[in-house]
């Protein structure tokens, strides 16, 4: 990319993903303009991008339908679109708000770039894999997702949804996409407020409460540092070659998470205790969870070199240094 010329555009960019994108996208030079709704976004997110990017990034509050109508497509070199519904606690809580934000939105966005060819990352999620029995998932793998009365598999449903548009305005020839399926990726600046797990954890250990363990901690997940992350996709979709695709963004080091819980207490040497909480009294009815989920890195390893270098300690680290921690990235 030369990066000097360019202009970005982010949707989603006040998120924990989408914020450490922007930087990555002012430190080499671009011109971003974010649009987000900061439903969970956060402004704060922005205030290094804003300092150092010298009057090259543009934020807009709103919704992507709502902004896009009011921008001119020509002027992007590439599009980012992280907007999006996440968390369990919200998907559980706001099933409908999660399936017209996913669907409607993305849809919206796929119009806008289609009229000036734009390239275009989808942010999609290893929730599309369903309840497949497999331990771990390949992108071209058959999904199977539990029944309708099940709220948690609306979000794995409207995010299949938004890789079939997508992967269908690349087809038709609108516009080049690619779909990242994020393997709960974690870092700084993502908090706990909608269910995810990693910032809970450290959040609790560094007050020294309880660390409470949704299920009985014998379920397994992969973590990878969003800074190993946001490169990647950017080293994705500006590659022409890899356009049409979808690739697994993550790591492939497995750990359960009572496992997890207790890296977090050692890391942080919190004189938390853990206690483990049955789904229904967190959820209520409807939730249904996966004993594993681990990705197959062969085709992003093959198309970039991709290979997760920050080890999970040194994301609590700097998870714990954050003024608030909390968020388990579906």
């Amino acid at each position: 990319m030369d990066s000097l010329s360019e202009h970005i555009l982010v949707t989603g960019g006040g998120g924990f993903i989408g914020s450490h994108l922007v930087d990555l996208m002012i430190s080499r030079g671009a011109s971003v303009t974010v649009v987000d709704d900061f439903s969970t976004g956060r402004m704060s997110n922005l205030e290094h991008a804003q300092h150092v990017g010298s009057g090259r990034l543009r934020i807009l509050k709103g919704s992507v339908s709502d902004v896009l109508s009011d921008l001119d497509p020509k002027e992007y070199a590439y599009c980012y679109h992280l907007a999006a519904a996440v968390g369990v606690r919200l998907v559980m809580e706001k099933p409908i708000h999660t399936i017209e934000t996913n669907v409607h939105e993305t849809s919206a966005l796929l119009s806008f770039v289609s009229k000036a060819h734009i390239p275009t990352l989808l942010a999609s999620t290893s929730e599309v894999y369903g309840k497949s029995a497999r331990t771990q998932f390949s992108e071209d793998d058959d999904v199977v997702y539990g029944p309708t009365t099940c709220n948690r598999w609306s979000y794995a449903t409207s995010k299949a949804i938004d890789e079939f548009l997508g992967l269908a305005h690349h087809k038709e020839g609108k516009a080049p996409v690619v779909v990242a399926r994020f393997f709960n990726t974690v870092g700084p600046r993502q908090v706990g407020e909608y269910g995810m797990v990693l910032p809970r954890f450290v959040d609790a250990a560094k007050r020294n409460n309880p660390i409470q363990i949704h299920g009985d901690g014998t379920q397994s997940r992969c973590f990878c540092d969003v800074r190993d992350v946001v490169p990647a996709i950017a080293s994705l979709l500006e590659n022409p070659s890899h356009h049409g695709r979808v690739f697994n963004v993550g790591s492939n080091h497995s750990i359960t998470i009572t496992e997890l819980a207790n890296v977090v207490l050692t890391q942080l040497r919190s004189s938390s205790v853990i206690e483990y909480v049955p789904y229904s009294e967190v959820y209520g009815g409807g939730m249904d969870d996966l004993k594993a989920r681990m990705p197959d890195l062969s085709r992003i390893r093959n198309a970039i070199g991709f290979a997760p270098t920050i080890d999970l300690c040194k994301t609590i680290d700097d998870l714990a240094l954050t003024k608030e921690c909390g968020d388990v990235n579906l």
